[in-house]
């Protein structure tokens, strides 16, 4: 009895921090970092005692898949040099800078234990950024570069967290070991979520009912997760591989009905998911700072700041490096590469905001060693770790908006003209749909004409879809769904040969969704 009504206290506590960001205009992951850390000094509030692998199991896979699933493959493909640059070579170079701060300020802490710090937070997050991002206007190429580097340094910071809590606990680490395992983890992880992703593809065209098809895509991305894991390999890139090739497949072979149901699910499992995590740091945060009697309040704070800061300009002198280097090597090699703005580069270097999975990460520490003594500066680690998250989250992500306007940085004016190529596109393709069907089913003429002529208001007006009355003649309804569909293969026809981006799918193909879903 006292764990329900523990778990229906953090549920009311994540719909009050959920409503308040949205009445404060907020991002909702920075409503949940400083509503959960003020919420673990309640007093005498119950203590949840919980498996900290096992949370990072539950959290981590739904959150990795739904942002793998939105990723435009074509952008990120495009992007692939820039993304690998941040979300491998950034995140080992955050590693070691940070764990050699932590060194500094705090010699006595075990150099393994402080690189596993450093592993923690070196990602930044893929809720966290998309979150952020999807509430402000900003050129496409960031915000891919972003939601890119998000979902694999993901799986490189895990790898070398790994490594070094092995370390840890071991007492021994080769660089040369280390590296063979990053590459073999990598690669295997990259093979067993590309094989599932597959075979969910292929099952897919046989199940036809939409309930079992969002049971089995929440299902994906733990099997992925948990058979990578379990064969030595990496469960992230196993979860992101399923996802990017879910996605690539989603617009052609999942129906109208499914994908609303399905866009519904996933929303709530991954606020709820989201919720869960900072509310339960946010009960043991009193814990942890009571814990750490050796420190006074100046020397947290101290830390803290100072960690934080160090964590901001390394990832700024890192993405500069990265934006501009295309560019210097063009000039070494006499060719022609222009180098990105500088708006464009000081904001990619802003945007650094950790969040679930440092938190995640932090939690999953072990308590003991195998020798039965307790993980050295655990308490310190975490508390760091959620330091370095209500910085980079509430500092960067509120600054984002007028730093965008100072730098004059517009969303990426393409989108639009993409639209309304797209929607001019898609009309013709209904209309002569709708002749082959009234010809083929012999239907009136005039009706033919008055349903086109609908559809010719749409073309003309390049705006959303119109509502339409309720009460539709069977004949008409028939000519609109044909119309409908064929709306839909045209789209899907530009969206595969480049001619619309995925945002401009995804925008479109919910307007079609919901059209279809009433007809």
């Amino acid at each position: 009895m006292v764990l329900l009504e523990v778990l229906l206290f953090l549920l009311l506590c994540a719909l009050a921090l959920g409503w308040a960001s949205r009445r404060l205009g907020l991002p909702y992951p920075i409503a949940l970092v400083v509503g959960g850390g003020l919420l673990g000094f309640i007093p005498r509030l119950p203590q949840l005692d919980f498996d900290p692998q096992f949370l990072l199991v539950l959290v981590l896979p739904p959150i990795l898949y739904q942002a793998a699933l939105l990723t435009s493959w074509r952008d990120f493909k495009a992007n692939l040099r820039t993304i690998s640059l941040l979300a491998i070579g950034l995140v080992l170079a955050t590693t070691l800078v940070l764990g050699a701060a932590l060194k500094a300020l705090i010699p006595g802490i075990p150099w393994a234990a402080a690189f596993v710090f450093g592993a923690i937070v070196s990602p930044p997050d893929a809720v966290a950024a998309t979150a952020i991002l999807s509430r402000l206007n900003m050129p496409r190429r960031i915000v891919t570069v972003l939601e890119g580097e998000s979902l694999v340094n993901d799986a490189s910071g895990l790898v070398l967290y790994k490594f070094a809590v092995a370390a840890v606990l071991s007492g021994t680490f080769s660089l040369a070991d280390a590296g063979i395992e990053f590459v073999l983890i990598s690669a295997g992880g990259i093979a067993i979520g590309m094989l599932l992703g597959g075979l969910f593809v292929l099952l897919h065209r046989y199940l036809g009912d939409p309930f079992i098809e969002v049971l089995l895509s929440l299902s994906v991305p733990y099997m992925a997760y948990v058979l990578a894991e379990s064969v030595g390999a990496s469960g992230v890139l196993a979860v992101v591989a399923a996802g990017l090739l879910r996605g690539r497949y989603s617009p052609a072979m999942v129906s109208a009905e499914m994908r609303i149901l399905a866009r519904s699910v996933w929303n709530i499992l991954v606020f709820m998911l989201n919720s869960l995590i900072f509310i339960l740091i946010g009960l043991q945060l009193s814990g942890i700072v009571a814990r750490l009697q050796g420190y006074t309040g100046r020397d947290l704070v101290t830390y803290a700041l100072a960690i934080s800061m160090i964590a901001i300009l390394v990832r700024f002198a890192w993405v500069y490096f990265a934006e501009y280097l295309p560019a210097w090597l063009g000039r070494l090699f006499h060719r022609r590469v222009a180098p990105p703005l500088p708006g464009e580069a000081f904001i990619a270097g802003w945007c650094g905001m950790r969040g679930i999975v440092s938190l995640a990460a932090a939690l999953a520490l072990p308590v003991e060693t195998p020798e039965g003594g307790a993980f050295p500066y655990r308490d310190l680690i975490i508390f760091l770790t959620f330091a370095v998250i209500a910085v980079t989250l509430v500092v960067q992500g509120l600054t984002l908006a007028p730093l965008i306007g100072r730098l004059k940085l517009g969303s990426d004016p393409g989108a639009r003209a993409e639209q309304r190529k797209a929607r001019l596109s898609m009309g013709r393709a209904a209309l002569a749909a709708i002749e082959r069907r009234a010809v083929d089913d012999g239907m009136p003429l005039v009706l033919a004409e008055r349903v086109c002529a609908e559809f010719g208001d749409r073309m003309a007006a390049a705006s959303p879809l119109a509502q339409q009355p309720d009460s539709i003649p069977a004949l008409a309804k028939r000519l609109r769904l044909a119309a409908v569909r064929a709306e839909r293969d045209e789209l899907i026809r530009m969206w595969r040969n480049a001619e619309v981006s995925d945002d401009v799918l995804h925008h479109l193909e919910e307007e079609l969704d919901y059209e279809e879903s009433r007809l």
